[in-house]
């Protein structure tokens, strides 16, 4: 059984709990309780579950004493435990309500094909079930889960490399720094490739990140430890003063929330020179600021359109200047539309690497449009990495001047200046739209003669044909 097969499986047995009202997210919530357990029996790190509340005892229980039971066991490991255990489970409590529920739902579990899901890798399997919960519009999710095809190419083009400080501070369930784990892994033969002391850095302090929701929170840690990994992720809000004791990164990887802060209130952090409501604005202040200044220090962020050209307010042009002068900002990818978020979100996303001093970093911005005449994707046409082959081919070329490909553009600082530091640059000519004011002159073409023709023709063939219908009747 594959992996995709067992991650149907278990997201068939979400129509079990519709009975009791159970949201998607919910679901995919109180499954992290149940396979925690059972995934900590199959790789055999139960030692650090209190043995009362281990798997073989849950799977025993059954009707009201189930029932009662699994809501002990969640209090217990919620409160009397330690390290992971206690943060995965601190704050959880049951939404099903028929014991004949939760016992179809544990049994199921039990029945999987475990052996499978163990050699195609626990991770991939629980990363699957998160991938649904995105898809699905019902549960709301794609908020916090950017496409793995998205994810995967900007990790190849940013390169993690081992040894590096890794941060994402709108983690969500942990899917950038899970790519650029396995980016390294894949380059270091598991991390063995690597001196000893190398190898337990980074497994327990290379990849970071910071969440702000608590379910979120939750799957972020149950989704790193599936791929053996410790890194620290904080339970916190990023633009409160949390936010100051991340930094000095080497690589930054995010896809923060879009819009502003309830009630439009100014992020709490007291360190930011601009200061705004808008949590993008913000988050982009974070993250060039907590890169360390050695001119190779680098993030990549997917911010919507609005960061590129606001100019209403005063402060979101200076956070744009600001970033050009600390940093290069040598790329930026237009986004096709309605990739996540809800349909028609227009986003993209930003290259930068910070420089050792706080002037004059980028000369110059290359923008490539992903955009415009672009298919619309969905579940009959998804996303795959294939979808930025061209992209990735002009990222990557030695000399970016000499790609001859129309989506791939370059604007020098001053042009960008000229437009009031607008970044709103780059489209090519949508096809689909006609641009009136800009038609040819017909009589400069001569269409307009061969109009006054076509027209003569017509009038000629009206003439004969009523003379043939006056002969008919004469």
């Amino acid at each position: 059984m594959t992996t995709q097969e067992i991650v149907s499986k278990l997201w068939n047995l979400c129509n079990v709990l519709r009975d009791d009202g159970i949201t998607y997210h919910q679901y995919v919530t109180e499954l992290t309780y149940i396979l925690f357990l059972k995934m900590a029996k199959e790789t055999g790190t139960e030692k650090n579950i209190p043995a009362e509340y281990r798997w073989d005892i849950l799977i025993s229980k059954s009707g009201i004493e189930l029932k009662k039971f699994y809501k002990d066991l969640l209090d217990h490991l919620g409160e009397k435990t330690s390290g992971r255990i206690k943060e995965i489970y601190q704050g959880s409590a049951t939404n099903i309500d028929e014991p004949k529920n939760l016992e179809k739902i544990i049994t199921a579990i039990n029945d999987l094909d475990w052996y499978s899901a163990r050699e195609e890798g626990l991770g991939n399997l629980y990363e699957g079930l998160l991938e649904k919960n995105a898809n699905e519009k019902k549960s709301g999710a794609g908020q916090y889960f950017t496409p793995r095809p998205l994810i995967d190419v900007i990790v190849k083009l940013v390169k993690p490399q081992a040894g590096e400080l890794c941060n994402d501070p709108a983690c969500g369930t942990f899917g950038f720094m899970i790519s650029a784990a396995q980016y390294v892994r894949d380059n270091t033969d598991d991390f063995f490739d690597l001196p000893e002391d190398l190898q337990k850095f980074e497994r327990q302090q290379a990849f970071t990140g910071c969440e702000l929701v608590h379910d979120t929170h939750r799957l972020a840690l149950m989704n790193e430890m599936l791929h053996d990994l410790e890194g620290k992720i904080i339970f916190g809000d990023t633009l409160s003063n949390v936010g100051k004791e991340m930094k000095n990164f080497d690589l930054i990887l995010s896809n923060p929330p879009f819009g502003t802060k309830k009630g439009g209130e100014r992020a709490t952090r007291d360190d930011f020179t601009f200061s705004t409501s808008n949590k993008q604005y913000n988050f982009l202040q974070h993250i060039y600021r907590s890169l360390k200044a050695d001119g190779k220090a680098r993030a990549s962020v997917i911010l919507p359109d609005n960061v590129l050209f606001d100019e209403n307010v005063r402060e979101h042009v200076g956070i744009r200047v600001d970033l050009m002068d600390k940093c290069n900002l040598h790329t930026i990818l237009r986004l096709p539309t309605g990739i996540f978020y809800a349909k028609g979100v227009k986003a993209n996303v930003l290259f930068f690497t910070r420089g050792k001093s706080d002037k004059n970093n980028t000369h110059g911005v290359w923008f490539y449009d992903l955009r415009t005449n672009m298919p619309s994707f969905g579940k009959t046409n998804p996303l795959t990495t294939e979808t930025f082959a061209d992209f990735v081919k002009a990222f990557e070329a030695d000399d970016r001047h000499a790609v001859n490909d129309e989506r791939f553009n370059f604007f020098t600082r001053k042009q960008i200046a000229e437009k009031n530091n607008s970044l709103d640059l780059g489209l090519i000519r949508d096809d689909s739209v006609v641009d009136f004011n800009n038609l040819p002159d017909p009589i400069d073409t001569g269409e307009e003669i061969i109009f006054q023709l076509q027209e003569a023709v017509e009038l000629m063939e009206s003439v004969v044909n009523e003379l043939k219908s006056l002969e008919k009747t004469g």
